[in-house]
């Protein structure tokens, strides 16, 4: 049965590729006039003189003023606020490593127990 369908799949798949052959040679439309033609004209010396721009000259860019001074008071709330947020991130860090542990001890005595077990049925057969 495995061997009829993939006989059936290979002759789907060559068929499938017979079909959209084309006997036309893509080479018959591609002639030199229709190659070269679009070619040469990219090649041409531009012969217009470039135009100024006369929007851009009557519009001078204006002066952009930098960011606004910060000052101490500011400074040093944003440090504490940074400072906040670092033990933030710290104890949730610590709980989350906490977890871990407690979770990789419980699997470990879950282990314990099976171990407890398999030796108690090795004990039973005598093995």
């Amino acid at each position: 049965m495995k061997k009829s369908i993939g006989l059936t799949m290979t002759i789907t798949a060559s068929l499938a590729l017979v079909a959209c052959n084309s006997s036309e040679d893509a080479s018959s439309d591609a002639t030199a006039e229709t190659v070269e033609a679009p070619a040469q004209e990219a090649l041409e010396d531009v012969t217009e003189q470039p135009v100024e721009d006369t929007a851009a000259a009557a519009n001078p860019a204006e002066e952009v003023e930098g960011p606004p001074a910060v000052t101490e008071e500011v400074a040093s709330e944003a440090a504490e606020e940074g400072a906040s947020v670092a033990a933030d991130a710290q104890s949730a860090l610590d709980a989350l490593e906490a977890a871990e542990a407690a979770e990789a001890a419980e699997a470990a005595s879950g282990l314990d127990d099976v171990l407890d077990q398999v030796e108690d049925a090795a004990d039973e057969a005598g093995i």
